[in-house]
């Protein structure tokens, strides 16, 4: 079902007003909840809790000459920059074909299952899909470049509803185009339209209605998937629009702290400057770490007990990661450099840079105390998880597919997969 712009303009209008009274609305669907929908799994961006960290086991330590073997790709996936995302038996993953976005669904052996069109794809610049799938039981969620949060059946691939940010929630669009991978939390799903009255919106996930709408800081979106931090008496969306880095009560929709990104002043702000944040953010033991590479670079923040402040720790602009993402692992956090290109650990106690690799930016998990990179001239690497001195233990080259080499890199059941542009690789990295 999709409302109509007049009838979702009255509710945002009265969401706008009760949320600044302090007076969120909640839904009657809350109290009728399933107490089951609380604890299904939810298949999302960046594996589980989007740490960028997959729990496998018994994986290969180093790589041979060649490449670890190829077990199957599959090529006329369309233009895009999403990785897939895997349930148990299935993967998902979704292109663009002549201006059409086609979201595809393969079983485990790399067999196509189906491919249905969603809707019309992002065809201003670096055209194609931006993001990942989220799927939590019957329902598929995916947003389009062009602004479309979309429910669909993981069976079938039909639509169940969609809601526009742009015309139905009156939103902004980012120069790129929307990309990120909305978030979910029991019923609600959490978007960022980016409009100046509506610029974070939380919706019931099972029907597109509107639960709450936050003005934010009335910026456009930053391209950001956000996180979820759970604590004792409330819990936080973490994301970023164009110049800050946002925390609102998942509940209530109120804005309980902000962070600016202060790298460009007020009066240089335009579309394009300043504005790239990427990567999602990730939470442990009350610290918030981020790299935001066209913003204030590797920050520590420590989180307040009750959730409503926030405090820097230290910050190195040359942890500056504009969309390959990081992982922490003990006392280190690993992630890419922009200004100088190259792969690098930093020490979360001092903030300070503990081993550099030159191998160009790009993107980075892990899995079985190993490091995964795949970066943007193509390359794939394995590389040795001390953070004091990070080495290269195998290395191939990607050389199907088309334009940039932008996806992350996933881990499933023993397999690498690495989509670039049109095509799938899947790589046996099991140690045999």
């Amino acid at each position: 079902m999709k409302k109509t712009n007049i009838g979702l303009l009255i509710t945002i209008l009265f969401m706008v007003v009760l949320s600044s009274c302090h007076n969120p609305v909640e839904s009657s669907d809350n109290k009728l909840k399933e107490t089951v929908k609380k604890y299904e799994k939810v298949y999302e961006w960046r594996g589980v809790n989007r740490s960028g960290i997959y729990n496998e086991v018994n994986l290969l330590k180093e790589w041979a000459e060649d490449s670890p073997d190829l077990v199957w790709e599959f090529e006329g996936l369309g233009n895009g920059y999403g990785s897939p995302i895997f349930t148990p038996d299935r993967m998902y993953v979704a292109g663009e074909i002549d201006s059409i976005g086609y979201l595809f669904s393969f079983d485990n052996f790399g067999n196509l299952l189906w491919k249905k069109p969603y809707g019309k794809a992002w065809m201003v610049n670096y055209t194609g899909s931006r993001s990942a799938p989220t799927i939590i039981g019957d329902h598929i969620y995916l947003v389009s470049g062009l602004g479309v949060v979309y429910c669909l059946d993981n069976n079938t691939g039909d639509e169940i509803w969609s809601v526009d940010m742009i015309g139905d929630l009156h939103g902004s669009f980012p120069l790129f185009g929307y990309s990120e991978s909305v978030i979910i939390e029991d019923d609600l799903l959490f978007c960022m339209p980016g409009g100046v009255d509506t610029n974070v919106v939380a919706l019931n996930r099972n029907t597109g209605e509107i639960i709450w709408v936050s003005k934010g800081n009335s910026e456009r979106p930053g391209y950001n998937s956000a996180q979820i931090i759970n604590l004792k008496n409330r819990n936080i969306l973490v994301n970023f629009s164009a110049y800050e880095l946002l925390g609102h009560d998942t509940k209530t929709g109120e804005l309980l702290w902000l962070q600016n990104q202060d790298n460009t002043t007020p009066l240089e702000r335009k579309p394009g400057l300043g504005d790239t944040h990427s990567n999602t953010i990730i939470y442990e033991d009350g610290f918030i770490y981020y790299a935001a590479g066209d913003g204030n670079g590797g920050v520590k923040l420590k989180l307040s007990e009750d959730g409503k402040t926030i405090e820097e720790v230290w910050r190195n602009k040359d942890f500056d990661s504009y969309m390959g993402g990081i992982v922490k692992i003990g006392d280190y956090l690993y992630g890419c450099g922009t200004a100088k290109r190259d792969f690098k650990s930093i020490n979360v106690e001092t903030g300070e840079i503990g081993s550099i690799l030159k191998a160009g930016s790009g993107a980075v998990i892990a899995a079985d105390n190993m490091l995964y990179y795949y970066n943007f001239k193509g390359d794939v690497m394995l590389v040795t998880l001390d953070p004091l001195n990070m080495e290269v233990a195998g290395k191939f080259k990607i050389t199907k597919g088309s334009r940039e080499h932008f996806a992350h890199p996933v881990i499933n059941k023993g397999k690498l997969y690495i989509r670039h542009g049109n095509i799938i690789q899947a790589y046996d990295i099991k140690n045999k």
